[in-house]
This record gives C-alpha cells, sequence and structure tokens, in this order.
C-alpha cells in the first residue's frame, strides 16, 4: 500500500497542487479537524474539493475520524504544550477509536493525507500512517514537501 502525506502552510497553491497532481494518489485525505477556517485560504473544505477535481483530478474525502480532538489540539497549539505529550495522547485517541478496524483500508490505499503542518514531524498525519502502518503491515509512505 502506498500512502502520501501533504500540510498545505508554507506552499503557494502553485506548489501543493503540482506536487499533489505529481504524486498519482487517487485521492486527497483531509485529516484535519478544523477544515472551514477562512485561514486556510486555498485550502478550505469546499474550495478544496473543487480544486482538487479541478487541478490535479483528484477525489477529496473528509476523514474527521483521523482528526486529534479540539481539547488535544488546543493543549497543544494554543497552550504550547509538548510534542511527546500530544503524540501520546493522539496515539491513544486513535486507539481508543479503533481506526485500524473502522477506516477502510481502500480509503487510505492511494491517498494523499492532508493537515496543515508543513513537515510531516510534528504533525498528526505522520502519526496516523505509522499507527496504520503498525496494524496494516508495511506501507509505503511518501511525504510531499
Amino acid at each position: 500500500m502506498k500512502v502520501f502525506t501533504i500540510g498545505f502552510t508554507e506552499k503557494s497553491a502553485e506548489r501543493f497542487f503540482t506536487l499533489l497532481r505529481g504524486s498519482g494518489a487517487k485521492r486527497l485525505l483531509d485529516v484535519r479537524l478544523n477544515n472551514k477556517s477562512q485561514l486556510a485560504g486555498f485550502a478550505k473544505r469546499d474550495d478544496l474539493r473543487f480544486f482538487v477535481k479541478e487541478l490535479a483530478g483528484m477525489d477529496y474525502v473528509h476523514e474527521p475520524l483521523l482528526a486529534p480532538t479540539q481539547e488535544l489540539l488546543d493543549r497543544y497549539k494554543k497552550l504550547k504544550g509538548d510534542w511527546g505529550v500530544y503524540e501520546s495522547g493522539f496515539v491513544a485517541l486513535m486507539e481508543s477509536r479503533q481506526i485500524e478496524h473502522k477506516v477502510s483500508r481502500d480509503l487510505v490505499a492511494d491517498s494523499c493525507m492532508l493537515c496543515s503542518e508543513h513537515l510531516p514531524t510534528n504533525c498528526h498525519r505522520r502519526l496516523v500512517v505509522e499507527y496504520l502502518g503498525r496494524h496494516w503491515g508495511p506501507m509505503e509512505v511518501v511525504h510531499l514537501r
């Protein structure tokens, strides 16, 4: 199974859609909790659904089951929490949600997971693919930058 990930911050729309189009992914899998914010610019949910179809020939799917809770996100972002605490909390959340049983492999395969963070290092999209890889078996993961 091959999976891509991408963050939209620090990318122009041109760079973002060029990366998506060149990836070969079939769908953009939005794993953000907040995907309607005006701060998201070209990456707002309804605009993005249109743009990825028109500019990259991809489908758009929002999967909130793969997003953090608002409380977890606020503790890390707004209260400037520790990444290690966030990471362990998010992994525990995925375990309690049993995402490996509730999310379809077909949905994830050949998808590009979208979040806001520029790099995957401190982003939950990386944690999602690592978690699923531990449960489903090895995946080829390509982080688009």
